[in-house]
């Protein structure tokens, strides 16, 4: 979802409302919608609602399915996965490798043939396999290549980038070089905010009040389409985060969602 000013759409990861979700899937969706969001990414709610379900209320709340965080359909699991997520309507299917995965090169190529079986299957449903980054990528290297280097060498040409701003910047990188450098191939971004020091330990806030330069990320020529906002460990109420979120992101011009953002004289 792309403006001719190539300003890309706003959505949601539903790990952020997850436990709001199971409990009222209709009426999350809804309050995501009212807030101006266009879009969601599904987790874990298909396995919970079935896909026919979780694939209605979408519908019903007007909001698109931006992809759908899904294990790798590969092995011995790869057509039910590839069954229930087609009967969702998932046209993109995003996972990520395991951290003991990025111990070594040659961990790093083991983890990847998974990866790309996934991708070979998913074809042949007109699916594609996205890649989601935690910070082991970038923060493990090896003879003076990073890690998501060599990652990105060694998938297929089909898989595309979901790229976690907020583990690349906690791994040691700069998330607008990366964005930079991956140019059209990254799709999607993560987009949270907070302090980015421990991945176990850290507390989100909404966007635009953390440590990440989103002007910068957000701005530099690439193949974005979605802005995916997740907030994942939050000490205010998650709904209040993900409305100063889209008015940060929305009000700025850096995203594009469905309505304006109030100014704070309307809403006080």
């Amino acid at each position: 979802m792309r403006a001719d000013t190539g300003v890309a759409g706003i959505g949601v990861m539903m790990y952020t409302v997850l436990d709001q979700a199971r409990a009222d899937l209709e009426g999350t969706l809804d309050r995501i919608a009212a807030l101006g969001y266009a879009g969601i990414e599904t987790y874990g709610l298909v396995e919970h609602f079935g896909p026919a379900r979780v694939r209605a209320a979408i519908a019903s709340a007007g909001l698109t399915l931006t992809s759908a965080h899904a294990p790798f359909p590969a092995g011995p699991d790869a057509e039910a996965i590839l069954d229930r997520y087609e009967e969702l309507g998932a046209e993109v299917l995003v996972w990520s490798m395991e951290r003991a995965e990025f111990d070594s090169p040659d961990t790093i190529r083991r983890g990847v043939e998974r990866v790309n079986e996934a991708a070979e299957r998913a074809a042949g449903r007109g699916m594609r396999i996205a890649y989601h980054n935690h910070f082991a990528e970038f923060s493990q290297s090896f003879g003076g290549r990073q890690a998501y280097d060599l990652l990105l060498e060694l998938l297929d040409d089909r898989v595309v980038i979901e790229l976690d701003a907020y583990w690349t910047e906690m791994g040691g990188a700069d998330p607008a070089e990366v964005v930079g450098r991956l140019g059209e191939r990254v799709r999607f971004v993560h987009v949270k905010d907070g302090p980015a020091i421990s991945y176990e330990d850290d507390v989100m806030v909404p966007v635009g009040e953390g440590r990440i330069d989103w002007t910068r990320t957000l701005t530099v020529p690439s193949g974005l389409r979605w802005h995916i906002v997740e907030l994942e460990r939050l000490h205010i109420d998650t709904f209040e985060a993900l409305r100063r979120s889209y008015d940060h992101l929305v009000g700025r011009g850096l995203s594009r969602g469905t309505i304006t953002p109030a100014s704070s004289e309307e809403r006080s």
